[in-house]
């Protein structure tokens, strides 16, 4: 795979001279034209063995392109250096935060790549665990591309001889000799095993929308204007191609039963539970919810909640019991409203990646990802491929909460239409609920029928035994708590099993 990249490649100082300008130029009107059309991010992975350049390639990049419009990460070039912000969460959590917006560049120096290989190289993962990382990695890759971004990956790439002499001759030059660190050393001891892993992991993920592009890196001026040329082939074809366009659906949409039996109406929305009743199971819940996320194991989990549900379920009611129970510091309630001007420059999951909680905290979506496939496919917000394609993209992120440690649990506040008038009505005449109804609401009434086969939709698609959806009968607003509590408590229990042995006589 390599066998290219170690035949000694070579361009002059008189060509470079003469073809850098040319290029650099081309660079910068292409990264402009970028800017200006603001429809889709350019994501640059590069990543190589040391003594390749990398370091030199990445800043003369920066050099001849207009640094202020380029993102640049350079916190993420090795599995050991998982910030503490990182710990106790998803692994792929930093590089969604480090994700540009659309119209600019980002630059990653070392990327999801080097977590995997060192992973492998230094032993602390096994084959395994190594190829479902990397099936995340070609899932996360395929969605980025999905959602619009251009993704070029460049390997930098020298043989064991010519890195050995490379390291010896920045070492033994005093201007340099700061660059050779004993990793690097360490490394070239490593060659065999960090080229065999690396060629295994190319090989992987080198697709047709995110193909590995492999560099010789002997050479400077042959490596820069070699990475120049790809650099701006890729982005020049992108911009040359105009906006992009979706005929194709990632699945058909489900079609109604013919009998019209559908999931919610199997539901029998008027429970029985008194007053009394309510109020003693709320304070033994709410005691048995507090004992839970306190206990020594939540410290090496945490919990996502989330709400949803017709308009007037009741979401905020239930948000408010369950944290009365929680201890303020360790909790976050994330309201979901229409995404602002910089949430739609990036990947429409992004804005909910960013808010994952690290081990031991709890976060709780007033409403969520879901979002996707039901007011943004009812009102057109999302287009039919794009809400479709959204069904596998839900569950693989819940997947990946459930991997790291993130008990996920999901509620559906079902409500009647009969009922839902009367709360409607309700709140216009009491005053200080008053702000809890608008125009929006109503009109959402008017599509009920189709809010309901989405969300039967919905729950057929993304109700998986890793994260599987709760159906809260809420016609009576205590039973609808009492049975959020109760299901909160037992999913943490299940996943804490040593804190359930001592919760139960409490």
């Amino acid at each position: 795979m390599f066998e290219s990249a170690e035949l000694g490649h070579r361009i002059d100082k008189a060509r470079f001279r003469e073809e850098s300008p040319i290029l650099r130029e081309a660079l910068l009107e292409a990264q402009y034209e970028l800017r200006e059309r603001g429809d889709f991010p350019v994501i640059i992975v590069l990543n190589g063995f040391d003594g390749a350049g990398r370091s030199e390639t990445m800043n003369l990049i920066s050099a001849w392109l207009d640094p202020r419009l380029i993102q640049t990460n350079t916190q993420t070039s090795a599995f050991a250096d998982v910030g503490d912000d990182a710990h106790g969460r998803p692994w792929l959590w930093r590089y969604w935060k480090a994700l540009p917006p659309k119209g600019r560049i980002g630059l990653m120096y070392g990327s999801w790549y080097s977590d995997i290989l060192f992973g492998r190289v230094n032993g602390r993962l096994d084959g395994e665990t190594a190829a479902h990382m990397l099936s995340e990695v070609l899932r996360f890759e395929r969605q980025l591309v999905a959602e619009g971004a251009l993704i070029i990956k460049l390997w930098l790439h020298l043989s064991r001889s010519k890195q050995k002499y490379r390291l010896k001759a920045l070492a033994k030059d005093p201007a340099t000799r700061w660059r050779v660190r004993a990793q690097d050393w360490r490394h070239y001891k490593q060659y065999a095993s960090i080229r065999h892993h690396a060629e295994h992991i190319l090989r992987r993920t080198s697709t047709g929308e995110a193909p590995w592009v492999i560099v010789e890196g002997e050479d400077e001026n042959y490596r820069h204007l070699t990475v120049g040329h790809v650099i701006l082939q890729a982005l020049r074809a992108r911009l040359d191609a105009g906006p992009q366009t979706h005929s194709r659906a990632e699945a058909p949409p489900l079609l109604p039963p013919l009998d019209g039996l559908q999931l919610l109406d199997t539901l029998q929305l008027d429970q029985p539970l008194a007053k009394a009743d309510y109020r003693r199971e709320l304070d033994a819940l709410q005691g048995r919810l507090s004992r839970l996320t306190r206990h020594p194991d939540f410290a090496q989990r945490a919990l996502v909640v989330v709400f949803e549900g017709n308009d007037a379920a009741g979401k905020g009611g239930a948000i408010r019991r369950v944290t009365a129970a929680l201890d303020a510091r360790r909790y976050r309630i994330v309201p979901i409203a229409a995404p602002s001007e910089d949430e739609r420059a990036m990947p429409w999951l992004w804005r909910f990646w960013r808010e994952i909680p690290r081990h031991g905290g709890v976060t709780v979506f007033d409403r969520s990802w879901y979002g996707r496939v039901l007011v943004e496919r009812i009102e057109g917000f999302a287009r039919e491929h794009e809400w479709l394609r959204a069904y596998g993209e839900i569950n693989d992120f819940e997947h990946q909460l459930a991997d790291a440690g993130v008990v996920l649990v999901k509620f559906w506040l079902a409500i009647s239409h009969d009922e839902q008038l009367k709360r409607f009505q309700a709140r216009e005449q009491t005053g200080f609920k008053r702000f809890k109804i608008t125009e929006e609401d109503w009109r959402n009434r008017e599509k009920w029928l189709a809010y309901k086969d989405a969300v039967c939709d919905m729950i057929d698609r993304t109700s998986t035994q890793t994260a599987p959806w709760t159906l809260v009968e809420a016609n009576n607003k205590y039973y609808a708590r009492i049975k959020v509590l109760r299901t909160l408590c037992e999913r943490l229990e299940a996943q804490l099993p040593d804190a359930r042995v001592k919760a139960l006589p409490g």
